[in-house]
């Protein structure tokens, strides 16, 4: 009887029917769910990179055909090698790596230095000049453009690389925020046994913070970089032809006699513009991510 009544009370197995589904099921199906979401998204992503490479695969009367041809007749391979030899491409390619090397270098050891200061040592309206900091990141670049050329033509420095090397000194904001959120997070205890041991504030960064925290670093040099490789607004501004950026020639450089944009030639041009970008990124990934993943963190 009891062998009897445990049998009727006993559960019924997980997989049949009316029973809940097992935990592996539940978990493939989480599963393909998420794999379904990141493809989507990421196709939304790439779409309009894949647009663009069309785009310079297309002749002159495919960019302008009304509707639009989504794939080219003949894929005109030719349209990279004009793109390329229309213009100097490696000299504008040359200024532009001397100009975002240098900024991101640069603007990359002031914020560590900065957000060093804001995160380790105690000063006086520390929270407050934060806090300024902070908001003049909300400042539009527009605002600030006719001051900072009056001021760049006054020192002299107009078609010259200094006001890129000024600009590095001066720290970023957001960068600062982010070292100084990683600072943050690190024990008391390193720069305290550091100071047991004679040594002083500068080289506490130098030694001890800033070798911890490679991942801020890789991250804030990809972040700089891409801000200077993009810019448009400052080298049109204050530099010369000749000294000119590789992102304003793309831009400003194919056209016809008339002022009308060569379509086909640009998005071949700015294809070849956007491959450094991301050969930096593809090297740096590991770093960039873990540093943004990890400067919020405490």
């Amino acid at each position: 009887m009891r062998g009897t009544a445990a049998t009727g009370r006993s559960r019924r197995p997980s997989g049949s029917p009316g029973g809940s589904p097992p935990a592996a099921v539940r978990l493939r199906t989480g599963r393909l769910v998420l794999y379904t979401v990141l493809v989507v998204v990421t196709g939304l992503f790439l779409g309009p990179f894949g647009w663009l490479v069309l785009t310079g695969l297309k002749t002159s009367a495919e960019t302008a055909a009304a509707p639009v041809h989504w794939l080219p007749a003949d894929f005109q391979w030719h349209n990279f090698a004009d793109a390329f030899h229309l213009i100097d491409f490696l000299g504008y390619a040359r200024n532009s790596l001397i100009i975002a090397f240098l900024y991101a270098t640069l603007v990359t050891l002031s914020s560590a230095w900065v957000g060093y200061g804001f995160a380790r040592l105690d000063a006086p309206g520390k929270k407050t000049l934060f806090g300024v900091l902070l908001g003049s990141m909300m400042l539009p670049q527009m605002i600030t453009l006719l001051p900072t050329y009056l001021i760049f033509a006054r020192l002299g420095m107009v078609d010259t690389y200094w006001p890129w090397v000024l600009w590095g000194l001066a720290a970023a904001p957001y960068l600062v925020f982010l070292f100084r959120q990683f600072f943050a997070g690190l024990p008391r205890e390193l720069e305290e046994a550091a100071i047991v041991d004679g040594c002083g504030y500068a080289t506490i960064f130098w030694r001890i913070f800033l070798p911890q925290s490679w991942p801020v670093l890789s991250a804030s040099f990809v972040i700089a970089f891409t801000w200077t490789w993009g810019d448009y607004i400052a080298p049109q501004l204050l530099l010369s032809t000749d000294r000119s950026t590789l992102a304003v020639a793309v831009m400003s450089t194919y056209v016809t006699s008339a002022g009308t944009p060569v379509t086909h030639l640009q998005a071949a041009a700015s294809v070849m513009y956007v491959v450094p970008i991301l050969l930096i990124f593809l090297v740096a990934q590991r770093g960039f991510v873990a540093g943004m993943s990890t400067s919020g963190l405490k």
